[in-house]
């Protein structure tokens, strides 16, 4: 009796909640569904997934669910869809049109820049994927880097929602420009379209600052690498996402651009302003406590004080800042984006090639793009045409938004813009674009897989007399062999080669070059 008793109430513990949630139509009851994967958390997918069930029902009369898949962060999700690409094509190649397949076939049909002169069955292959409805049983993707998405359109994952075609009034200067700050907002074709902006900066805890004798608190990107911050700044593998690696990128395209406003001609400028980039993240990586795979838990770690400060991107670092406030009304944690270091990119939406519910697909997308679907991203919740529960915190990509009267006073940041910003990064793909992976690759290697020998050379230096001090920073940041002109010359060769053994061995013999530079260096600070 009484095990029954405590078994029927451990059943009414789980049920209860689950049995007083608001009721939402699941996708096997809606009368339509869309699947959709993304990398974006339970408060938009949430939020996201009521407001468009109001705008379709509004509309149609009919009912909606969203049909969300989750498999991890950008690069997850980029893993995910060539594997099942690949198995869909595959079959097609095999099966359907009754050819052989092979690795060359595998590489060449998802090459978006094919070689004039690839093999004829490779060029055939190529051209039956891309006129071929062939899916992977998702309809969108939402959420995300530029750069995951230009990796989807090139492979010929994405294709044409016809958004462009359906509301040209909205793809304007006035409404959402083609590029703003070197940033493009859209893809000229339509493969994908911004839904909002993304920008990158530094959330830090105030109490966890004093106790390390911090006065003023962090403005810019050389603040994390103040010594006193050894073992106290959370980041994220760049590897493992792509919004870190842009926030790195963003790093290295201030340096650049600091050399250039400085009168350097721009080859010169780009070269020596790579070599600045690369050994401030080498700096603020000695103080790093971990590189952790996701790029939520450094802001979450920040705001309970486990770490002082850490790279965020901005709308982490502002619901952060919003929930300790809520919770105890205090102003323990902030957020900070660099002035003129960082540049506001787009998190994009595009429908996949050989989407099963494509008319729902496109009527998402039409409503991310919406004054409706804007509002989720910055009115509080509850407020007319706001969010109904979480506070999203972002930035919407319509700039007629921040001009629309009477919004001001219902949004979360009232009078932030990012169109109106003083002395913006202006970021130049020609620099770092093409070396966007090469960069990450060498952040990993150099910080990261070095980490506990970078730590105790960086502790060694800073606790040496001042003679010994520079001269043992100087070996520490001697790395010219990883230069612009090695990224871009034998790194870049080893990380697209076909063999995966090259990125791995080189990833070896770099760790050995930095391991041997931050051992020389520790020796020299020890006076050895």
């Amino acid at each position: 009796m009484k095990r029954g008793l405590i078994i029927f109430a451990l059943v009414a513990l789980v049920a209860v909640p689950f049995a007083l949630r608001p009721g939402r139509p699941t996708a096997a009851k809606a009368d339509d569904v869309v699947v959709v994967i993304t990398p974006h958390n339970e408060a938009i997918r949430s939020e996201f997934a009521q407001g468009f069930a109001a705008w379709h029902r509004a509309r149609t009369g009919r009912t909606v669910a969203i049909d969300w898949r989750m498999v991890g962060g950008t690069s997850d999700i980029a893993r995910f869809l060539e594997g099942e690409y690949v198995t869909a094509f595959e079959l097609h190649w095999t099966r359907t049109l009754g050819r052989k397949w092979s690795a060359e076939i595998q590489a060449g049909f998802q090459n978006g820049r094919l070689p004039a002169d690839a093999p004829a069955a490779v060029r055939e292959a190529r051209a039956a994927f891309l006129a071929s409805d062939l899916g992977c049983g998702i309809d969108l993707f939402f959420g995300g880097g530029t750069y995951d998405f230009e990796r989807q359109a090139q492979a010929g994952r994405l294709v044409d929602s016809g958004v462009m075609r359906r509301h040209p009034e909205w793809f304007t200067d006035a409404v959402i420009p083609r590029r703003v700050g070197g940033e493009d907002y859209w893809h000229p074709n339509g493969l994908w379209i911004g839904t909002v902006l993304s920008a990158y900066g530094i959330i830090f805890n105030r109490d966890a600052l004093a106790r390390l004798g911090f006065r003023r608190e962090p403005a810019q990107w050389d603040d994390l690498a103040d010594p006193r911050l050894v073992g106290e700044v959370a980041l994220a593998d760049p590897t493992k996402s792509g919004s870190v690696a842009k926030a790195f990128e963003n790093v290295v395209q201030q340096q650049m651009q600091r050399r250039l406003n400085a009168g350097r001609p721009e080859a010169e400028a780009i070269r020596e302003g790579w070599l600045d980039g690369l050994r401030l993240i080498q700096r603020i990586g000695a103080n790093a406590r971990y590189f952790t795979d996701t790029s939520q838990k450094p802001p979450i770690d920040v705001a309970a004080g486990n770490c002082a400060a850490g790279l965020s991107i901005d709308f982490y670092g502002r619901q952060q800042e919003e929930a300790v406030r809520r919770r105890n009304a205090k102003e323990r944690v902030g957020y900070v984006t660099p002035a003129g270091g960082s540049v506001a990119s787009v998190d994009p939406i595009a429908l996949l090639r050989g989407a099963k519910n494509r008319a729902i697909a496109e009527a998402f997308i039409d409503f991310t793009l919406s004054p409706e679907g804007q509002k989720l991203w910055n009115l509080r919740p509850g407020t007319p045409g706001g969010p109904e529960r979480f506070p999203l915190r972002r930035m919407p990509v319509r700039r007629d938004f921040y001009m629309t009267e009477g919004l001001d006073a219902l949004r979360s940041d009232p009078g932030e813009s990012p169109f109106e910003q003083r002395d913006p990064l202006i970021y130049r793909e020609a620099w770092t674009g093409r070396l966007f992976r090469e960069m990450a690759f060498v952040v990993r290697v150099m910080c990261q897989d070095t980490h506990a020998e970078l730590t105790r050379a960086w502790r060694a230096i800073h606790a040496a007399p001042e003679a010994a001090r520079a001269k043992a920073l100087a070996e520490l940041q001697a790395i010219d062999f990883v230069a612009y002109e090695q990224a871009s010359g034998a790194i870049k060769r080893a990380l697209t080669s076909k063999n995966k053994v090259d990125e791995v061995r080189l990833a070896s013999e770099l760790a050995a070059e930095f391991r041997a530079r931050y051992a020389r260096a520790e020796a020299i600070a020890r006076g050895q």
